[in-house]
């Protein structure tokens, strides 16, 4: 299970940042220059410097032993580096950015080792599940323009 964040400050959907979060507290991170279906490709050399993460378990991470009930992520962001990374500047009163969440999920079951995706009939995994903040009408994230819009206020 990861959780991921999309930001895209002047919504141009252009020049946008990743970062996806596990249970482990394991970070991905990355910089858009655009979509991939527009010929982008992801910079993970980019990196979410000055992030802050908080991680809350209500469980045990891979023990199959018990039952677990969930867990939360927590993120501060710095503006600086949103603002730095994309070229939009910090945001104002009445500022609006597209945004999203998701979470990406696979279906798993317990083996000898631990725990291992589920298979269907052919032997293959079976499509992991996702829930999104703001929903887009498709499965793919990289669509910057049906993100959901977030406004600051005071």
């Amino acid at each position: 299970t990861v959780d991921e964040l999309f930001i895209d400050p002047d919504g141009d959907t252009f020049r946008y940042i990743e970062i996806e979060i596990n249970a482990l507290g394991t970070v991905m991170d990355l910089f858009m220059d655009k979509p991939y279906k527009k010929g982008g490709r992801a910079d993970l050399s980019w990196n979410a410097t000055g992030m802050q993460k908080a991680i809350g378990i209500r469980g045990t991470v891979n023990e199959p032993g018990d039952k677990d009930s969930g867990w939360i992520v927590e993120m501060a962001i710095p503006f600086d580096l949103i603002a730095q990374s994309t070229g939009a500047s910090k945001p104002e009163q009445g500022s609006q950015w597209r945004i999203n969440f998701s979470r990406v999920e696979w279906l798993m079951e317990k083996d000898a080792k631990g725990y291992r995706k589920k298979t269907g009939p052919e032997g293959k995994p079976l499509p992991e599940q996702n829930w999104v903040w703001s929903p887009q009408g498709l499965i793919d994230m990289h669509v910057p323009e049906r993100w959901g819009v977030i406004r600051f206020r005071n």
